[in-house]
């Protein structure tokens, strides 16, 4: 891409451009979809992650020594994660009782994953929306620019070589909001699958291990 469409490109979001509303619409988008994404990378691949695998090797072991304090203190030296905050809530329940059947851990568990889930959830889909919202703002910005291009072609009143810089001013506003668009709806979509992939590992890593870790203590009680 050489200057002269960066030049245009940039003179699109100028006020006296004719798709300038469409331009700065896609730009709120973009700033609405940057703030959602680094929010939610964080939290869901930063702040909420564990290794699974090895937190649960450790909890296994001291659950089948029946060190259950030891592994309450391991789980509340990273419950900001999602595995260790939901193990917690099981392992607490085991330690205040001394008969516990398989169902009140189990409650215990599901109470926790009620608390966790939404919060890893929590406004990714608005990434999704942002994404097919920018692309449709920019598919009007492009029917508006072949309106202006059209209607400049086709009216008697205008000279032809007016009639010529209109058509290109139309045709220009169409490819800019078009380009531009899809511009913020590509990464957006890409970052929003990575991110509910993520989740979605991270909540079948939860189901997978607590049960696993309600089996261990049932069986070892």
């Amino acid at each position: 891409m050489g200057t002269q469409f960066w030049k245009e490109f940039f003179e699109s979001f100028k006020t006296s451009s004719d798709g300038w509303v469409f331009m700065w619409l896609i730009l709120a988008f973009l700033v609405i979809a940057v703030a959602i994404a680094v929010e939610r990378i964080y939290y869901v691949m930063v702040r909420s992650n564990v290794n699974s695998d090895k937190f649960m090797m450790e909890i296994r072991k001291y659950v089948t020594s029946g060190n259950i304090k030891r592994a309450i203190q391991l789980c509340e030296a990273g419950k900001q994660k999602a595995l260790p905050y939901v193990v917690l809530a099981g392992l607490k329940r085991v330690e205040e009782s001394e008969s516990l059947d398989f169902r009140s851990i189990q409650n215990a568990v599901d109470e926790g994953t009620l608390e966790v889930i939404p919060k890893l959830q929590r406004r990714t889909n608005y990434l999704s929306m942002i994404a097919n919202v920018a692309t449709l703002t920019g598919l009007m910005g492009t029917i508006y620019g072949l309106i202006i291009a059209f209607a400049a072609v086709g009216s008697a009143d205008i000279p032809d070589d007016q009639k010529t810089r209109m058509l290109a001013r139309g045709i220009s506003t169409a490819m800019n909001t078009t380009i531009f668009g899809l511009a913020v709806a590509i990464p957006t979509t890409v970052v929003y699958n990575i991110i509910q992939n993520k989740t979605t590992q991270i909540i079948d890593d939860m189901d997978e291990h607590l049960v696993k870790l309600i089996n261990l203590i049932t069986g070892n009680r």
